[in-house]
């Protein structure tokens, strides 16, 4: 490495970013690698002044600098990141993953006072379970990898559908060589401690769960189709799965608006009485959308200014009380990360009809209904609608193809705000990656306290 480095000339990558941490050292982040190091104070100022322009090779080369070239801080100064950029936004057009988010049923239980769905249909019907199945029977073969995230409605309401179909596509990919892999989002009321074994069988081991503040807050917000709270019981439910020892991970969502901030914040010390002891529950703080439903007219959305501070602000306080905060937050940061399923051509969403689309949010607009799954398996797509959703980013905004989140997001963070207002969709953490990087450093001396103690 001594050698070849001084041989060369290095520039900083463009796809760098940087924050402080409390103790006057140096966060760094490069997108393209998905890389995060932090440096101490002593180190900051060299590390700075090897990322300048134009600097010279320090000979000997030390392992700290070589650090930086191997994470890709620095790459040689005739590379040509834009095309690598471009080839790997090419690479989400691999055929050999697929994503399938699978709308098992479109009923609920629940009637959360910000939800934008409208419950038209009931349990996915017979034939779309059997062209599922028919489907990934043949698709299996050519995929290395199958991912498939359980939503509804209330998914939970079917699990006898999960489970079949679980196991016929657990069958599938274990006689093609796939891994298979499972997520869902439930609102809890069902995840007893048993089903939720069940679920880990079927190799469903993220869950995302919403609590948005406490028993008289959450009931207020969150409440049962046709009148009664949700809250104790979502509660003992979670509660007794700290009893399973098996790995998995909860995501505690925290929905807020202008209505529940103060909430939010007395709700963060109860959050870690509850489950501070056990790092599988973490938190998700996010801001509540006007996205389509029915209340949108009447939510008290916070403004652009208000959410970028308070989810960094709550990140940070259940940090300090030892709560362990969402993996989604790194990951966003990874290459293609931040880029929403709806804009990858190799996932689709699946109507409890058979109905194809991209995006769930937006289930009644047209160009979001791209066709249906056949009895037999077969898929009939409008590739037209397919590639309005999947080539409308980065291909024509040259502030997305210039910008140093590029690789993590691709100009396609949320394609439906962008269709909807015309506006570049950027995640939290971009808009703020500092605070992101902060959110990170500090979770991870406190995971790194715990450690040594």
């Amino acid at each position: 490495m001594n050698h070849e480095a001084l041989q060369l000339q290095w520039k900083p990558s463009r796809f760098n970013a940087q924050s402080g941490d409390d103790v006057g050292g140096l966060v760094l982040y490069n997108s393209y690698t998905g890389a995060i190091a932090s440096f101490s104070a002593e180190e900051r100022s060299l590390v700075l002044e090897w990322l300048r322009p134009g600097a010279p090779v320090p000979d000997p080369v030390p392992p700290l600098f070589a650090g930086l070239i191997e994470h890709g801080f620095l790459v040689g100064a005739d590379t040509d990141e834009l095309r690598r950029a471009m080839f790997l936004h090419q690479s989400m057009h691999a055929q050999d993953t697929m994503h399938l988010v699978l709308l098992v049923t479109e009923a609920c239980n629940f009637r959360c006072n910000y939800c934008y769905e409208h419950f038209p249909r009931a349990s996915m019907t017979q034939e779309v379970v059997a062209g599922l199945e028919a489907y990934m029977k043949e698709r299996a073969g050519t995929l290395n990898r199958l991912t498939i995230s359980w939503h509804g409605g209330e998914p939970l309401l079917v699990p006898h559908i999960i489970e079949r179909l679980s196991r016929s596509f657990m069958a599938s990919c274990e006689q093609s060589g796939a891994t298979y892999g499972a997520e869902m989002s439930t609102n809890g009321y069902y995840l007893t401690k048993d089903r939720f074994e069940q679920m880990l069988d079927l190799h469903v081991e993220r869950f995302m769960v919403t609590l948005d503040g406490d028993e008289r807050v959450h009931d207020t917000r969150r409440g049962l189709h046709g009148g009664g709270g949700t809250y104790r019981t979502i509660i003992n439910n979670l509660l007794s799965l700290k009893e399973v020892e098996r790995p998995f991970e909860i995501n505690v969502r925290v929905n807020f608006d202008n209505s529940n901030l103060e909430a939010v914040q007395q709700f963060i010390p109860v959050l870690h009485e509850l489950f501070g002891d056990d790092p599988r529950f973490k938190v998700y703080f996010r801001p509540v959308g006007c996205m389509g439903g029915e209340n949108d007219l009447n939510l008290p959305v916070c403004d652009e200014r208000i959410k970028d501070v308070k989810i960094w602000k709550f990140n940070e306080q259940a940090i300090a009380t030892g709560l362990t905060v969402s993996s989604f937050i790194s990951d966003t940061l990874l290459p293609t990360g931040a880029v929403c399923y709806a804009a990858k051509p190799n996932s689709l969403v699946v109507g409890s009809d058979g109905l194809l689309y991209k995006c769930s949010v937006a289930l009644e607009q047209d160009n979001n209904r791209l066709g249906v799954i056949q009895q037999d398996g077969t898929l009939d797509l409008d590739y037209d609608k397919l590639a309005l959703w999947t080539t409308s980013g980065e291909e024509s905004d040259e502030n997305c193809q210039a910008c140093f989140f590029r690789p993590a997001c691709q100009g396609n963070h949320c394609p439906l705000f962008r269709m909807r207002t015309g506006q570049r969709p950027c995640s939290y953490e971009k808009r703020q990656i500092k605070q992101a990087l902060r959110t990170i450093w500090l979770q991870n001396e406190a995971d790194e306290a715990v450690y040594s103690n």
